[in-house]
This record gives structure tokens, sequence and C-alpha cells, in this order.
């Protein structure tokens, strides 16, 4: 892989004269990429202990080769790089503070954050870091290994997630006869070579070498987890937070993509059973600090683990891709109107919409709210690559909104600001995918926040993802004004606390439309599958994916649709008042004909929010017991 831009920085920082540290994740290219320089000398830490390093950086240095440059590479350990800020310290000082002779460091932490270097005098350190390379380059390189079949040659790109250490792996394993139809069997022969360069990296204190792989596996299946969900006790978690593959994050230890994808498929190829029970108990336990947690922000975090712990497809793939992040997002500033105006441009282009029109919904939006309708998403050197245009629904910004709501409006906006406000996306763009996901995970995130959320989109992705979400369809609105054949679809959800946990049942593992139904291993919560249909009963392909079509007496969709309808009806005509209050909150929730939020739902049959809540539970309950098949 060429990588000429980094090649042609490093030169440059090198002919700076401090030392460079040239960074990246494990099987990155840094060792290739430095080795393509005029080395006079090269020193290999790896698996040297921290005295022995100092000893041969010390010994490079005082033989000093012309003063050529010097390449100390794999300080792959803190200890290492700790011996190494001490070597060069003591070596004889050049103008720049540092040695006589150019060094390029080369390793996978930031030397800025290990203890020789944040403390010690030698400070002119420039630092470069290699990120992951493109698809078409990794699948030239795994062609130029051989390997022709396009499935196999997908698989390879897919599973490597720009890594080109991981697209030789792939290679390899592929070649070997390891067949493409088994990602699992490919991951799992990829993660030997992973594992044993992992070593190098372990504290001499560490857990042994068996621990910390299997610990890294249950990691990678949970995405993220605290020293409980892992259960492996505080040296373990330890020594898994000190592998650079390993990043700290709000709830708990993560395992950077793309080794991530790999060690889960290696554990679900390994133990099946046990993969799937470790992802539901980790679900059950992410939906348990939801009813604790009262900061916005966290409950947000554990919003997103517990989609990712759904297993969906659909979800894992729009919102999860198996690479590296690659953006940070946050709200668009004053002077970034002409980005906003570009990366809008290219929203438009791909939806296949007419540009002019877009132009000036954009600058309805930028009219109702400033650049602070939309949340940016910014590379590595800070350039807008992506965006959401996430209006706050508030009185100042109803021109922006209404148009791309129209018939929807006035019940989904005041229903909006019955919740403090919430929230109105109209578009969400980044023609990277990894920032794309990371773009629409934000917006989840600013909508558990806010506590609800309105959307209005004409793109059958975005509408897909939506109905995997268990968001509520409201309809297609009645122009086509993005003037592309296809009308808006609106859709909205209600980010109550309260209800959260519920919602994360209904679309964890074994819940929503894939959840099995009683009599089989593992019972469910039948109710929560009624709810899901209720919530769906005008939407017929929704409903055609409902686990209770599996019911005797219930064929089709449109069958369920009329007993739901039916039953909700006999409820309310109950003679016991419970039974018939609930039946008249199930009646004015879901089946109104017009969108309702809890709150309306509550005024319209005057009960207090407590007794509504009752009443619901009572009645989804009550509808589960009598269903046909019930015993």
């Amino acid at each position: 892989m060429e990588r000429t831009e980094e090649l042609a920085a490093l030169r440059a920082a090198l002919e700076a004269g401090p030392p460079v540290h040239l960074g990246g994740m494990l099987g990155s290219g840094k060792s290739r990429l430095a080795r393509r320089l005029p080395v006079a000398d090269a020193v290999d830490l790896a698996g040297l202990g921290a005295g022995e390093a100092g000893s041969r950086v010390r010994a490079a240095l005082a033989a000093g080769s012309g003063g050529g440059l010097l390449l100390v590479d794999s300080v792959d350990a803190p200890e290492q790089a700790e011996a190494v800020a001490a070597a060069l310290e003591d070596s004889p000082a050049g103008t720049g503070g540092g040695p006589r002779r150019p060094v390029l460091l080369v390793g996978r932490f930031p030397l800025r954050a290990v203890a020789g270097w944040a403390e010690r005098p030698l400070t002119t350190l420039t630092a470069l870091t290699l990120g992951p390379v493109g698809a078409g380059a990794v699948e030239a390189q795994v062609r130029a290994c051989g390997v022709e079949d396009p499935g196999a040659v997908a698989l390879a790109v897919r599973l490597a997630g720009g890594n080109p250490l991981l697209a030789r792996l792939a290679a390899r394993t592929l070649l070997a006869g390891t067949p493409a139809d088994a990602p699992g069997a490919v991951a799992d022969a990829m993660t030997e070579e992973v594992l044993l360069r992992l070593d190098r990296e372990r504290p001499a204190a560490a857990p042994g070498s068996g621990r910390r792989r299997h610990a890294l596996r249950l990691l990678a299946t949970v995405r993220a987890g605290d020293e409980r969900l892992l259960s492996g006790g505080p040296d373990l978690f330890s020594a898994l937070a000190g592998l650079s593959l390993v990043r700290r994050e709000r709830l708990g230890l993560a395992v950077r993509e793309p080794f991530r994808t790999l060690f889960e498929l290696a554990y679900q190829w390994r133990r099946p059973q046990h993969h799937e029970g470790l992802r539901a108990r980790a679900a059950d336990y992410r939906r348990a600090l939801l009813t604790e947690r009262r900061d916005p922000q966290e409950r947000a975090r554990l919003v997103e683990q517990g989609l990712f712990l759904s297993g969906d497809p659909t979800l894992r793939g729009s919102l999860f891709p198996p690479a590296e992040e690659s953006a940070a997002i946050g709200p668009a500033r004053a002077g970034e109107t002409e980005d906003i105006g570009r990366l809008m441009r290219g929203w438009a282009v791909r939806g296949g919409f007419d540009v002019r029109r877009c132009e000036r919904i954009t600058g309805q939006w930028l009219d109702a709210a400033g650049p602070a309708a939309f949340r940016l998403a910014r590379d590595r050197d800070g350039r807008p690559v992506g965006l959401a245009a996430l209006l706050p629904v508030a009185q100042g910004t109803q021109a922006g909104i209404e148009p791309l709501l129209q018939q929807h409006a006035t019940g989904l906006l005041d229903g909006a600001r019955e919740h403090s406000g919430g929230l109105f996306l109209g578009a969400a763009y980044a023609a990277d995918p990894v920032a794309h996901a990371q773009i629409l995970r934000d917006i989840l995130g600013q909508a558990v926040i806010a506590g609800h959320l309105v959307v209005s989109t004409a793109s059958p992705d975005y509408q897909t993802l939506l109905r995997a979400l268990s968001f509520r369809p409201h309809g297609g609105i009645r122009d086509d004004v993005y003037r592309c054949g296809r009308r808006p679809e609106v859709y909205s959800h209600d980010f109550n606390p309260a209800g959260l946990p519920g919602w994360m049942r209904t679309l964890g593992p074994g819940g929503g439309p894939a959840r099995r139904l009683e009599g089989e291993a593992g019972a469910v919560d039948v109710p929560g599958a009624v709810a899901w249909a209720l919530a769906r009963i005008r939407d017929p392909r929704a409903l055609a994916r409902s686990p209770l079509l599996a019911r005797p007496g219930l064929p089709t969709a449109q069958a369920l649709r009329d007993w739901l309808d039916n039953a909700v009806l006999e409820l309310a005509l109950a003679d016991a008042p419970a039974d018939a209050e609930a039946g008249a909150i199930l009646r004015a929730y879901y089946l109104s004909g017009r969108p309702r939020t809890h709150h309306q739902a509550a005024r319209e049959v005057h009960v207090s929010r407590a007794t509504y809540f009752r009443r619901l539970r009572r009645g989804l309950a009550l509808l589960a017991d009598r269903l046909p098949g019930t015993s």
C-alpha cells in the first residue's frame, strides 16, 4: 500500500529535527512505512524488557553511524517507552534538545500518555498516527496475495476493516483452504496471529495468556464491559486495560475495531451457545442499569450498548460497522455554513433528490435555528465530513419543520413539546460509512437526552432502520417535497426514561419481531410482543414479521390486526372497571388513528400518570392471556 501522503509527512517531520513517533494500531503498517526511509541503524524492541530496551537504544545512539536515521521499532509496552525516553535524555543533545542524530520511534501507544515522556525534560517530540486504509487499497492487497474468488475477496476486505495486517492474515487463511462461507472460522485463524503479537505488550505480573485471550473474546462480544460484566476479577480487568487494542470509555473497557468484530466472530464460531447466552446476560445487565441511572448522557450510552447487544442485523449493519471510528461529532459552528451547504448537496445527490429544492430546505433550517440546527462529524484534521439536521422542536423552528411533516405536524409537534421540546431529524449524511454510522448513533443519543424524536425521511434505507428500531410509523406526507418520486414518511419515538428498559427488551436478544414464543427454549415476554404488534397495527409489512403469527388462528398479518382490534374493543367494554379502563387506554394510545403520546392518552381517559401505566401493563397482559392458542 502506497501511503504516499503519510510518507511525505514523516520525511518532513524528521527533517524538522526532533525525535518523531509514528503511532497506530497493531497491523496498521507502521514498520513497513518506516523502512521505506533511508535507515542507518535499526533497533527492534519486540519482546524485550525495559532494561534491555534502554541498553540497546543507548548503544545505537553512541555508535552514531555518521548521524544517519536511527529507527527504534516495536516500542509497544509502556515500560519500553519509559526506558527509551531515559536513553534519549541521556544521549548528547542536539539543537532541538534531543539526540544529535534523527530518531524515529515506532509503536502502538501514544508516547505522550506514557509517564516517562510526560514527566521528563525531553518534550520536543513530533507525533504522527497512521489510520486505516481505504477498502480499494485493501482489496488490491488481498488480490495481490493471490485471492481471486469475489466472495473470498469481499470477506477479506470486511474482516480487515482497513488494517493491512488483517488483510494479509485473511488472505493467508483463505488461501490455506478455510472456506469464505465460514467467516467465523476465518476470523478464528486470524486471531491466533493477532493474539501472539499482543503477548508482547503484557506486563510481567499480568494474568496468564489463556485467561486474557478468553476475556478479550468476551469483551468483544459485549462491546463495552465493566468489571462486574466481565467477572474475571480486578487483575484481569487491569491487564486488559493495558493492551493497545483496548480503550477505556464511559461504560468500561472496549476492544477497538476491526479487532472487536474479529474476536467476536471467533468466539461465536467456537462457542455459539455461550456467545448467545453472554449477549442475553449483558443485555439484561444494561437494562437493569437503565432503570437506575439518572444521568441522561449515561442513559444514552446504555441505550447504544443495548442496540448493539440486540444482534439485529439491520441495527448492526447500519450502526456498528466493523471498522475503526474516524470522526468526532459535535454542534456546527458559526463559520461552517459553507460546509453545511456542501454536505447537504452530497446528501441530496446520494438520495436522488432535487438539489435546488434541498438547498431551499437547508436555508429554511438555517433560518429557523442557525448552524445549531446541525451536528457535524469532523475527521482527524477537523474537516467536516458528515452532518445531521437535528432541529429542536420549539416555536421558532416550526416553520422549518412543518413542510416535512405536513398533515402530521400538529399532533407530532404538540407531542414533542410535551417532552420538553424533543428533536426533529430531517437529514443525516456522510460519504464514509463509518462516519455515517457514528452520526446515526449520535442522533439516537441526542434523542435519548431530549426525550423524543420525530423523523421525516424519503430514504428506504432509513425507513427500514426506523422500523427495526420500533419507531411508530405515521404514514407518508402529501407531497413529494424532494422531487425524487417518493414522498417522505414520518416516524416518531418517545424516549421517556421510564420506557427505555422496555424498549430495549423489545429490541434485545430474543425480543421484538425475532422473539421466541413460549414453550421453546427461553420463555418470552408475550405482552411485549403484543405491544410491538399494536404499535404497528397500521403497518402490514411490520405486522408480517410479528412472532404472534406463529399462533393458531393468526395465519396472516390481517388476521392479527383484526384480532387485536376486536380484543381491545372487548376489553374496553368489560364489566370490571379496571379492565375497561385498560381497554380504553389501549384504544387511546394505539388505535385512535392519530399519533398520541402517553401523556395525551392519559389525559384523554382522565387518569393519573401512575394509574395510566399500571392499566397499560394490565391491558397488554390480558391480551397476551387471551391470544389464540394460549392455554
